[in-house]
């Protein structure tokens, strides 16, 4: 009777770091949606200028 959680304690550091892996996860996708790491859009907008100010005949 003087164990009161039930042996139920191992657990809590498996679940504590499951729920951290969680959160670190959905924070770096928004991080990866919101461009921070260069994410949607990053290199698309190429300009590619071919000279025309010259005659090169």
């Amino acid at each position: 009777m003087a164990d009161g959680d039930g042996g139920g304690g191992g657990n809590t550091g498996i679940v504590a770091i499951v729920v951290i892996f969680v959160i670190v996860l959905i924070l770096g996708f928004l991080a990866y949606r919101g461009g921070m790491f260069g994410g949607r859009g990053g290199g698309t907008n190429i300009n590619v200028n071919v000279g025309g100010g010259g005659s090169n005949r």
